[in-house]
């Protein structure tokens, strides 16, 4: 498996986690056993990604244009986000009246379409305005100070396939949307597995060096103690739902990203490891897209579940801009008009 293969995995996988888990987000565990049946759900009955992939994809526009353009990443991530708030208020793209109205992932109709986009995400993008100051990692934030829900964790995988600082680039952006430390740094952490697992690290190795730089930043606990969850639980008994669930139900950003470590490490095969990320009492279709992320980066693309990644909603827009994320940008006017200042 090769460089390439790995970050694509890991966008088509969170997409395909993304879309696993929607159907059934707000339902119970004994909900979804009784809608389809004793082993839960074993299949996806519907390809529509949710509000995690389309901010993925802004995410990874963010940061082509910071690299293009040689600016700040977290002002062209915020500005990324703008477009992507566009997509949840408008029924098509908007005239394109200023420079963050432009470039061509905002023209993709498929992506205006509501998919329970996230309170927090919503409101700090309404609150901050065109220029925010985000401080560093493991601090409080000023917008939505006590957010720390996982919005911030499941658009986070681009991060670790840039080449920007994976974790202080995922932590600081997390602060334009959610205010809570542990938001932050569980962004981080997450985009800092991304990061090694596409550069050849095991999963236990990625999660281990990760757990260590967290503990480099104040207000790590709750991210520390969730993964370090995750680890020991992955050690124990043969992996259920009832496991799952006992690490939280992955509304809050270090549950999410526990729940989605323990599938990852406790089940080698992709599909058995997404279908226990989502089959649980939770937001089952962000801990299937942070869990898909890592699958994919883990194994690459071709490991995935083939029907599942050849019918996901999306699938063509997420292998260009993740082509455009592999390669080194330049002057031409394909990615000058493509991804514009």
């Amino acid at each position: 498996m090769g460089y390439y293969s790995s970050v694509m995995g890991s966008m088509l996988g969170g997409a395909i986690g993304d879309a696993l888990g929607n159907p059934i987000e707000f339902m119970s565990l004994a909900q979804i056993r009784a809608a389809h049946g004793p082993d839960g759900l074993r299949d996806m009955v519907s390809t529509e990604v949710t509000d995690d992939t389309q901010m993925t994809l802004f995410t990874a526009e963010g940061l082509i244009r910071a690299r293009l353009h040689h600016i700040d990443p977290v002002g062209a991530v915020r500005n990324a986000y703008l477009r992507w708030l566009d997509t949840q208020q408008f029924p098509e793209p908007p005239p394109a009246d200023d420079g963050i109205r432009n470039g061509w992932l905002r023209q993709e109709g498929w992506l205006y379409a509501k998919r329970a986009p996230g309170t927090a995400c919503r409101s700090g993008l309404y609150a901050g305005g065109r220029h925010v100051d985000v401080p560093a990692p493991g601090a409080v934030g000023e917008i939505n100070p006590l957010s720390k829900d996982c919005g911030s964790v499941m658009r986070s995988a681009p991060f670790g396939l840039s080449v920007f600082d994976a974790f202080e680039t995922a932590a600081r952006c997390s602060y334009l949307t959610h205010g809570h430390p542990t938001a932050s740094l569980s962004a981080g952490a997450f985009a800092a597995i991304i990061h090694d697992l596409v550069r050849g690290e095991s999963l236990e190795q990625a999660v281990r060096q990760a757990l260590d730089r967290l503990t480099g930043y104040p207000a790590h606990e709750e991210t520390v103690s969730a993964l370090r969850a995750a680890v020991h639980l992955a050690a124990g008994p043969e992996p259920t739902a009832e496991a799952v669930e006992s690490l939280g139900a992955g509304w809050v950003a270090e549950e999410a990203l526990a729940i989605a470590v323990y599938c990852a490490l406790v089940e080698s095969d992709p599909r058995t490891a997404l279908l226990l990320a989502v089959n649980h009492s939770g937001d089952s279709d962000s801990t299937g897209a942070i869990c898909g992320s890592i699958l994919g980066a883990q194994h690459g693309f071709r490991f995935l579940p083939p029907e599942w990644l050849d019918t996901v909603e999306g699938r063509r827009t997420l292998v260009k801009i993740t082509y455009d994320l592999l390669t080194e940008p330049t002057s031409h006017s394909y990615w000058t008009d493509r991804y514009p200042l």
